[in-house]
């Protein structure tokens, strides 16, 4: 899953909220984006998943410009908020309606969540409860899960750490790194939190008034001396 950024802009009145010239991740990526408040992040996820139009220039997805083709929904997974969940569902019913759309039987759906029972933690399912009533943790758990439901070669995370409990975040982070390995997929993650994105990613992405202005390789953790600089001189 090859991505691309050519010209991309986005204006809310006088506000340029992402002004990306180019930038390309390549298939298998992990990619950390990290940026203060209001750094374009989150605009920029919209905008790959034609959730904004653009003012001005293209993503494409493998070649495939969102804004024009609805084949992008076949390989891409993705949660950036509640808004994507339908809360007055049980999350079984939440699922078995996101495996309907993805042509996945009850077997398939079965052995597929069966994967992500320890990240549940026995907190998720069977619990008698719709997706509104659920902490705000366990709505953030069922969102990720249903975005990897489909096995996706691109998966796009936004802030996926927040709300949850330490043990879960540590979970969650075993759960992209080994869906990363096994299958290949390109993983974009936003977040707050630098040393989950810096244990976990590939590559990060430094947003600042949007614009990304690092691309860092993160070997080993190489980029967290460049991002702690760049954090603690911002606060």
């Amino acid at each position: 899953m090859m991505i691309n950024i050519h010209h991309l802009q986005k204006h809310f009145g006088d506000k340029t909220a992402v002004d990306i010239p180019e930038f390309a991740i390549p298939q298998g990526e992990i990619l950390g984006l990290v940026g203060n408040n209001g750094a374009g992040k989150t605009t920029l996820f919209r905008l790959m998943l034609d959730l904004l139009q653009a003012t001005e220039g293209i993503v494409t997805l493998d070649d495939i410009n969102p804004a024009q083709s609805e084949e992008w929904k076949n390989f891409t997974g993705a949660y950036i908020d509640e808004t994507f969940l339908i809360d007055f569902l049980t999350p079984e019913e939440y699922f078995d309606f996101v495996a309907k759309a993805c042509n996945l039987d009850q077997e398939t759906l079965n052995a597929r969540l069966a994967i992500y029972e320890a990240f549940m933690n026995g907190e998720i399912l069977n619990q008698g409860k719709y997706i509104r009533d659920l902490s705000a943790g366990n709505k953030q758990k069922v969102g990720i899960i249903a975005a990897l439901l489909n096995q996706p070669r691109l998966v796009i995370l936004d802030e996926p750490f927040n709300f949850l409990d330490p043990s879960s975040q540590n979970a969650l982070k075993r759960l992209i790194t080994q869906y990363n390995q096994e299958t290949g997929a390109t993983i974009l993650i936003s977040s707050h939190n630098l040393q989950h994105t810096i244990e976990i990613s590939t590559r990060i992405a430094l947003m600042e008034h949007g614009a990304i202005i690092r691309d860092l390789k993160n070997e080993n953790g190489s980029a967290e001396q460049e991002l702690e600089r760049y954090f603690n001189v911002e606060y």
